[in-house]
């Protein structure tokens, strides 16, 4: 079952979907967190609704500035905002009636990973975490291989931003394209968000510019010696920076474990019918080990 819902974060609308087992509850819930620009219609809806098969109530949202939640400007992706929608949702859900409020995690994919696991950083209410195919982000190794080029693009999305506040205009690139400048350039990413694999109407193909300011310098790495709660990881050595995952696994000084599996690509784990169900029966025995049995 489905359920559309709605909370505010700083006085802003927030807009998803809970997907409920269909068992009477209270279940053991969690918040999934996805990759850049997305919406709930996509990976975070198809991660959550396999959850909620497993036994798990599982919300999705479109985040402050995405989709059918307010916030201005549209397509900004500023890592502060996010991990505060992750951390409000995680509070909304321990008021829902069919949520047992003492078994919380989060999951993430992508980015969301990274969204997840800063959401969970000193969060009493978040019992376990999960991620696939995560963005293990590590700025200070992409400073190294292009200094100039990294602060050319961070102040560019300041000017950016700068430009936005003294004129309202925001300037945008697209979030996916195979040419010319734009947040994402893979092919597969491009398959996967400019076709109708993902083409979903509440999707914008674009980032506003000013996203670059707080966006490139988002240090996923440095959450994972802070990551206090059990953390299970599913990753393969097609998915994005493989090294960066095994780097963020060494560093997280809590309970975990890590699984690898085949894919041809990153996206694979997006929507592929065998990597979500693999990554959604880790996941969910690992949600089963942490916070089935969790108790006040």
């Amino acid at each position: 079952m489905r359920q559309r819902v709605f909370f505010e974060v700083d006085g802003t609308p927030v807009v998803g979907d809970l997907y409920l087992p269909a068992a009477t509850g209270p279940h053991p819930a969690v918040v999934v967190a996805g990759p850049m620009t997305s919406v709930k219609e996509q990976v975070t809806g198809t991660y959550a609704c396999a959850l909620a098969m497993r036994g798990f109530a599982a919300l999705a949202i479109d985040h402050r500035h995405y989709g059918e939640s307010g916030g201005a400007p549209r397509s900004y992706e500023c890592w502060h905002h996010k991990v505060a929608d992750l951390k409000a949702a995680v509070d909304w859900l321990a008021t829902h009636p069919e949520v047992d409020a003492a078994k919380l995690g989060l999951v993430g994919v992508c980015l969301g990973a990274g969204y997840a696991a800063w959401a969970a950083v000193d969060n009493p209410r978040v019992r376990a975490l999960g991620a696939v195919a995560g963005y293990y982000r590590d700025p200070s190794e992409l400073r190294e291989k292009d200094a100039a080029g990294f602060a050319e693009k961070v102040d560019a999305g300041r000017a950016a931003r700068e430009h936005f506040e003294a004129t309202g205009e925001v300037r945008t690139i697209p979030a996916v394209g195979l040419v010319g400048d734009a947040a994402m350039t893979l092919p597969d990413t491009y398959d996967y968000y400019a076709t109708r694999r993902a083409a979903v109407p509440n999707y914008r193909n674009e980032l506003a510019l000013m996203s670059r300011e707080h966006f490139l310098p988002f240090d996923v790495q440095a959450a994972a010696p802070r990551v206090a709660v059990p953390m299970a990881m599913v990753h393969a050595e097609k998915a994005l920076s493989p090294a960066w995952a095994r780097r963020f696994y060494e560093r997280v000084d809590a309970p975990k474990s890590i699984l690898w599996v085949d894919s041809e690509n990153q996206v694979d784990f997006y929507d592929d019918p065998r990597l979500v169900r693999a990554a959604c029966d880790e996941i969910a025995l690992h949600l089963r080990a942490h916070l089935v049995g969790a108790v006040e």
